[in-house]
């Protein structure tokens, strides 16, 4: 038997080994509320193309780096976190007209699929849930930067993404056409491991 040869298959057997325990693991971050935003625009009549905010965002990220289809998505929309900084117009889309918030307080969404979409790159596609209402939705992301935060130490993830919905879809579709059925969506999102005991 040769000696060296056994050794080198050892080697090579245990640095496998090492490598494959050195993939990361998947990661769950926590969803910061203050420092995520989902802007939608739209236009009205032709004119103007007005956007309101939906804040105080809820939820979870799972991302692997190393097995992207593991990760998943799952974000919680209060509607209590809506804005268009005129708040007439936001009761105005609180009421029955539009996303009836007292009824229906909240929009989710849940990933049911993640894939690589070049260098940085993911395409998030789920269910977006508006007036119990269900949709798929296509997510076109950008991982920002995953790494420790300088400010907390903990280990942050943030990421854009972008959409277009019909409101239609979501018996949101009062005014259309003449108001833009469509409606662009733009997410950022920063999200963190909390620290133990949070």
């Amino acid at each position: 038997m040769n000696i060296n040869r056994l050794s080198r298959g050892v080697l090579a057997a245990v640095l496998l080994a090492a490598s494959a325990g050195a993939l990361a693991a998947p990661v769950t971050y926590a969803i910061d509320p203050a420092h995520t935003d989902v802007l939608a625009q739209w236009n009205h009549f032709g004119f103007s193309n007005p956007s309101a905010h939906f804040g105080q965002a809820e939820g979870t990220i799972t991302y692997d780096p190393d097995n992207v289809a593991a990760s998943r998505v799952e974000v919680v929309l209060p509607l209590a976190g809506l804005s268009s900084h005129v708040a007439a117009f936001d009761d105005h889309l609180r009421s029955a007209d539009f996303f009836d918030a007292e009824k229906f307080p909240q929009a989710t969404f849940r990933s049911t699929a993640v894939e690589a979409a070049g260098e940085g790159k993911l395409r998030i596609t789920g269910d977006l849930t508006i007036k119990d209402i269900t949709r798929q939705v296509v997510l076109d992301t950008t991982i920002n930067k995953v790494g420790e935060s300088a400010m907390t130490g903990q280990p942050t993830a943030g990421f854009d993404a972008v959409a277009t919905i019909k409101r239609s879809d979501f018996g949101l579709g009062m005014f259309a056409p003449a108001v833009s059925d469509e409606v662009k969506l733009r997410i950022t999102t920063e999200a963190a491991v909390p620290k133990q005991g949070e």
